[in-house]
């Protein structure tokens, strides 16, 4: 299965990082606000999905996710406007 890292901005402008194989369900599951659905996004709820970007392994994709919520939100959102992730398939870490 390939896995996916998605970013969802909330009413409130946050910003939500999560992964998934099916990005699409996923994100309609955070929407209905569902038992499925993450906490943060049941009591921040969702307005778009804005990002995602293909990463591979599950063990990868966590990975990747743990250093891009370690990002500024600065950062996030030049990643964001850019529409690219780049990242080292091995170790995880964000290469800006």
């Amino acid at each position: 299965m390939t896995w996916h890292l998605y970013v969802v901005r909330t009413v409130k402008d946050s910003l939500y990082a999560g992964i998934a194989t099916n990005v699409r369900r996923r994100y309609q599951e955070h929407v209905s606000g569902s038992r499925k659905s993450a906490k943060f996004l049941r009591a921040n709820p969702p307005k778009k999905l804005i990002f995602k970007c293909r990463i591979g392994s599950r063990s990868l994709a966590l990975k990747v996710e743990y250093r891009f919520k370690q990002l500024s939100k600065c950062n996030k959102e030049a990643i964001i406007r850019t529409g690219s992730l780049h990242f080292d398939r091995k170790s995880g870490e964000i290469q800006r």
